[in-house]
């Protein structure tokens, strides 16, 4: 798979060209945009992390806010 990051400052040549890219969609193109190719990432990190019981992080939410 062959990825391509696009950098274009004028908001309507940057509609104009997803808009292109759109029409490549059923050819298999996939539009990622970088936020949320970063949220992605963000995502896939915490999958690794041990998960925390939603109390205790309410508990030490709780704590923190205290101090």
């Amino acid at each position: 798979m062959q990825s391509m990051t696009i950098n274009i400052a004028n908001d309507q040549i940057a509609e104009k060209v997803r808009w292109l890219l759109e029409h490549f969609k059923q050819d298999g193109v996939e539009i990622i945009s970088q936020e949320d190719l970063e949220d992605l990432k963000a995502l896939k990190a915490t999958r690794e992390e041990e998960s925390v019981d939603f109390d205790e992080y309410l508990k030490q939410s709780d704590e923190d806010r205290d101090s």
